[in-house]
C-alpha cells in the first residue's frame, strides 16, 4: 500500500514537472547599440525627453547606469567589436578603426577587405579581421543558420562588426552617394532594400531635409554654450560631405528606423518561432565632429530627437512583433571624441606632443647605441612600430631594444608612461598594465606605445590630426527590456564586455568564443 502510495506521489510529480514548458526564446533579438551615448547627459537633458522613448526604458527596463570596458583607448569600433564578441582587441583583434598594416606599412580600416566587393559602394569589405565569434555568429549557430539576422547601422564598421561572419545582411549608409549599401561577403544584396534605394533613400530627400531645435533655444541651458542664437542645418546646402554631415547628426536615427520599418515589413524576420537578430546603430556623438562647445545646443537637440526616434522605434516594434516576444538591448559605444584644447586664458595645464619628432629623435638615439640603420619603421596613432628585419640582420636583441627605446621615450614632455610590445604580453600583472593589455594585439599594434599626459594635445603631422588628451571616465548605460524581468536601476560599476554572454545566457546559447566575462544576471 505504502509503496503504491509514493509511487503515484512520484507519478504526479514527476507527469508535473513534464507538463511545465520552459520558457519560450525571444522570437526577435533587438541590439541598439547608441554611438557616444553617455549617461550623464541622459540624467542630465531629461526635461527635454517625452515619454514614450528613455523615460518608458526607466520605467520598464532594467538599467546599468556605470558601464565600461576594461580597456584603454575604445572607439567606435573598438568598441562595438567588444560588446558583440565579448572579447576584448587583444583577442578579437579589433583594436582601432584604423591601424597601420605591419606589411604594407599603410593605415587600413578594420573591415577593409579587396575579395569582396561593395553593394552600391565602392569599398570592398568583410568581418575578416574580426577573430572571435560574436552573438550573432552564435545565434546564427544555434539556429542551424536559419535564424535571421540583419544589422543596419549609419556607418560601414559599424553595420559589419554587429552583423558577424554569417549574417543575412549588413546595411549602412555610402557617405558619398546616400544610398543604402553592403557587401557581397554576405550574398544577395536584399531585393527590398534595392526598391528602397530607388524610391526614398536620404539621396532622393536630401534637399528637402534641414535640422533646426525642437526646442526654443533657451530650453538648451543644460551645457555651456559658446552662441546664444539658434541653428539651421541644411545638409543639401553643403557643396562637400552633405552626407558625411547627415551621418553626424540626429537625423540619421530617424534614417534608421525609416529601413528598419521597411524590413520589418518585406522580410520574414520574427515571422517564426526560431530566433532571429536585429542589430542596429544609432548616433549621439557631436555634429560633424564638432568640439563641444562649439555644437552644444546640437549635441542637447541631439538627445531630444534620439528620444523622439527611440519611443517611434519602441512603437514599430511593439506593433509588428510585440515587445512580449523581443529581448531589447540598448548600449553606448561607451567613448567620446575628443574636444578641442582649452584656450590660454584658463590656464589649463598642458602642452604639444608631435609624434614625427618623437620618432625621429628616437632614431637617431638607436642610431647613436646600435650603429647606422633605419630603426624606427613607421608610427601611427601614438604606436611605433620598430624594425624587425633590420634588427634581426645586425643580430641585435629585439628585447634590449625596447627597453631602451621605453627609457628614452619616457624622457619626453608630456610622456605620461611608455609600453614596449614584450611587456604588455609577458611584463608582471597590475591593473594599470592589465587595461593596456587587453587593447594590445600583437599582430596589429605597435612595438611601443605611449601614453600622453592628460591635457595635452597630440598632433600627428603625417595625418594632420591633434586630439587634447582626456582621461577622465565616461559614464555609458547599459538598458535591457525583457519580458518578465524586474525594473530596475543599478550602480554598480559593470563592463560592457558582459553584453555578448548576458544575452546568450537568456537565450540559452553558447556565449562567444573569446568570452571571458560572465552574464549580468
Amino acid at each position: 500500500m505504502k509503496r503504491s502510495l509514493i509511487t503515484s506521489i512520484l507519478v504526479m510529480v514527476i507527469g508535473g514537472i513534464q507538463a511545465q514548458t520552459m520558457p519560450q526564446t525571444p522570437k526577435l533579438v533587438v541590439t541598439l547599440t547608441i554611438d557616444q551615448l553617455r549617461t550623464d547627459y541622459l540624467e542630465k537633458f531629461a526635461p527635454l525627453y517625452g515619454e514614450s522613448g528613455f523615460k518608458r526604458l526607466m520605467r520598464e527596463g532594467l538599467i546599468y547606469t556605470n558601464a565600461e570596458y576594461s580597456f584603454d583607448g575604445a572607439d567606435r569600433a573598438s568598441g562595438i567589436a567588444t560588446i558583440f564578441s565579448g572579447a576584448t582587441p587583444s583577442l578579437n583583434g579589433i583594436v582601432s578603426e584604423n591601424w597601420l598594416d605591419a606589411k604594407t606599412l599603410r593605415p587600413i580600416n578594420c573591415v577593409d577587405d579587396p575579395e569582396f566587393m561593395g553593394n552600391y559602394t565602392a569599398e570592398s569589405s568583410s568581418p575578416s579581421k574580426l577573430l572571435t565569434s560574436t552573438l550573432a555568429d552564435e545565434i546564427k549557430i544555434a539556429t542551424e543558420n536559419k535564424g535571421l539576422v540583419y544589422a543596419i547601422a549609419p556607418f560601414r564598421d559599424a553595420a559589419i562588426l554587429s552583423a558577424g561572419h554569417n549574417a543575412n545582411s549588413a546595411l549602412w549608409i555610402n557617405e558619398l552617394t546616400g544610398k543604402w549599401c553592403s557587401t557581397t561577403y554576405y550574398g544577395d544584396f536584399p531585393w527590398w532594400v534595392s526598391q528602397y534605394n530607388e524610391r526614398w533613400s536620404p539621396d532622393y530627400r536630401i534637399k528637402d531635409i534641414e535640422w533646426s531645435p525642437i526646442y526654443p533655444a533657451e530650453r538648451y541651458t543644460y551645457l555651456p554654450n559658446w552662441r546664444q542664437d539658434s541653428f539651421k542645418h541644411r545638409f543639401e546646402n553643403e557643396r562637400v560631405n552633405k552626407f558625411r554631415r547627415l551621418i553626424t547628426s540626429p537625423l540619421v536615427n530617424d534614417e534608421i528606423n525609416l529601413l528598419v520599418e521597411e524590413l520589418l515589413e518585406k522580410s520574414t524576420i520574427a515571422d517564426d518561432q526560431l530566433t532571429d537578430l536585429l542589430a542596429l546603430t544609432y548616433y549621439a556623438g557631436n555634429y560633424n565632429h564638432l568640439p563641444t562647445q562649439e555644437c552644444a545646443m546640437e549635441l542637447q537637440d541631439t538627445y531630444a530627437r534620439l528620444d523622439r526616434s527611440l519611443g517611434r522605434l519602441l512603437d514599430m516594434l511593439d506593433s509588428k512583433v510585440g515587445l512580449q516576444n523581443i529581448l531589447l538591448c540598448i548600449a553606448s559605444t561607451g567613448y567620446t571624441e575628443p574636444d578641442a584644447p582649452d584656450v590660454g586664458l584658463y590656464r589649463t595645464p598642458g602642452g604639444e606632443f608631435h609624434l614625427t619628432r618623437c620618432a625621429t629623435l628616437l632614431n637617431m638615439y638607436l642610431m647613436a647605441t646600435y650603429g647606422q640603420g633605419q630603426y624606427v619603421e613607421a608610427y601611427y596613432d601614438n604606436q611605433i612600430y620598430l624594425n624587425e628585419k633590420l634588427i634581426e640582420d645586425k643580430q641585435l636583441d629585439f628585447i634590449d631594444i625596447q627597453e631602451k627605446a621605453e627609457a628614452f621615450l619616457m624622457q619626453f614632455s608630456g610622456v605620461d608612461e611608455v609600453y614596449s610590445g614584450h611587456r604588455l604580453l609577458l611584463g608582471n600583472w597590475s591593473p594599470r598594465l592589465e587595461r593596456m593589455r587587453n587593447a594590445y594585439h600583437r599582430l596589429r599594434s605597435g612595438d611601443l606605445v605611449i601614453n600622453v599626459l592628460p591635457g595635452w594635445t597630440i598632433i600627428d603631422e603625417k595625418t594632420n590630426s591633434n586630439h587634447v588628451v582626456r582621461t577622465a571616465k565616461i559614464p555609458a548605460p547599459i538598458i535591457l527590456l525583457v519580458h518578465n524581468i524586474k525594473a530596475e536601476k543599478i550602480t554598480t560599476p559593470v563592463n560592457l564586455e558582459q553584453v555578448a554572454p548576458t544575452l546568450a545566457n537568456h537565450l540559452r546559447i553558447r556565449a562567444p568564443n573569446g568570452t571571458k566575462a560572465t552574464p549580468l544576471f
